[in-house]
C-alpha cells in the first residue's frame, strides 16, 4: 500500500508568530480596544492620514498637534514654563498623596505627625521638602509663564479667553498654596489663617459669612484645620485640573503657541 506523503512546507517559527500576531490583531476584542489608523491594528499603512489618526486617538498623543510651528519648540522662546507648571503638578500630586498617607487632619495630631514624618518615617523629609519646595517652585512657574505670555502678546484675540483661564489658574495656584501653609498647625499656620481670613471678612456684603464658613465658626479651632485640609486636598486639585484641561485645549483650538511679535 502506497503511502502518501504531505510535501507542503512546514510554517517557520517566525511565520507562525506571525500567524499568531495576526490572528490577535484580527480579533474582535484586540478591535475593540484599538481605534482605526493606530499602529497596533492589522493592516496599518504608513500616510499622512494614518499618522493623525495616530495622534488623534491616543489619549497622551492627543495633547500634542500634528504639526507645530518653528518658534513653538525653541525652549528661548517658551522656556518650558507651562510644561515645568504641570509637571510641578504632577510632582505636588505625588508627593501629596504620599504625604497623606502619615497625617491626621486634627488639631491635636497635625504637628506630631509632621514631626514622625520628618524623623520616623523612611524618605519623610525628603518627600515633605520636594512637596514644599515644589510648592513655591510652581507659584513662581506660574507667574513667570503669564509674564511671558503678556510680554509676547499673547493674550490678544483669538486667545483672551485663554489669558482669563491662565489668571483663574494663578489664582488658584496661589490658594492652593496657601491652604497647604496652615497644615503643619504651627505658629507660622495660625497666624497666616487668622490674617488671611480677617481679610476676607471685610469683603462687601458676605464677608463675615466667608470668613465664617472658612473657620467653621465664629474662632479658629479643629474645624478649621479639617476645611482647610479639604480644600487642599481635594476641592482647589479638582477645579485646576478642570480649567487646565481647557487650558491645554484652547492652545490647540486657539492655533498653538503665538507667534514672535
Amino acid at each position: 500500500m502506497a503511502k502518501i506523503i504531505d510535501e507542503t512546507p512546514r510554517p517557520t517559527a517566525k511565520e507562525r508568530v506571525q500567524q499568531t500576531v495576526d490572528s490577535v490583531q484580527g480579533s474582535q476584542v484586540w478591535s475593540s480596544i484599538f481605534r482605526p489608523g493606530s499602529i497596533f491594528r492589522k493592516g496599518y499603512t504608513d500616510s499622512p492620514r494614518n499618522r493623525s489618526y495616530v495622534i488623534m486617538n491616543s489619549v497622551l498623543y492627543h495633547l500634542h498637534p500634528v504639526k507645530v510651528k518653528r518658534h513653538a519648540v525653541k525652549v528661548s522662546y517658551t522656556l518650558c514654563l507651562g510644561g515645568l507648571s504641570f509637571f510641578l503638578f504632577i510632582l505636588l500630586t505625588v508627593t501629596g498623596i504620599f504625604l497623606m498617607f502619615f497625617y491626621r487632619p486634627e488639631a491635636t495630631a497635625a504637628w506630631d505627625d509632621i514631626s514622625n514624618l520628618q524623623t520616623s518615617v523612611t524618605f519623610g523629609l525628603l518627600v515633605r521638602n520636594m512637596h514644599r519646595w515644589g510648592a513655591h517652585l510652581m507659584v513662581l512657574s506660574v507667574f513667570l509663564h503669564m509674564a511671558r505670555v503678556f510680554y509676547h502678546g499673547a493674550y490678544k484675540p483669538p486667545r483672551e479667553f485663554n489669558w482669563v483661564i491662565g489668571v483663574i489658574l494663578l489664582t488658584l495656584t496661589l490658594l492652593l498654596s496657601f491652604t497647604g501653609y496652615l497644615l503643619p498647625w504651627d505658629q507660622l499656620a495660625m497666624w497666616a489663617v487668622a490674617v488671611g481670613t480677617n481679610m476676607m471678612g471685610y469683603t462687601p456684603v458676605f464677608g463675615q459669612e466667608v470668613r465664617f464658613v472658612l473657620l467653621g465658626g465664629a474662632e479658629i479651632g479643629s474645624e478649621t484645620l479639617l476645611r482647610w485640609y479639604v480644600l487642599h486636598v481635594l476641592f482647589f486639585p479638582f477645579i485646576i485640573v478642570i480649567f487646565m484641561a481647557i487650558h491645554f485645549w484652547r492652545v490647540r483650538k486657539d492655533g498653538g503657541i503665538s507667534g514672535p511679535l
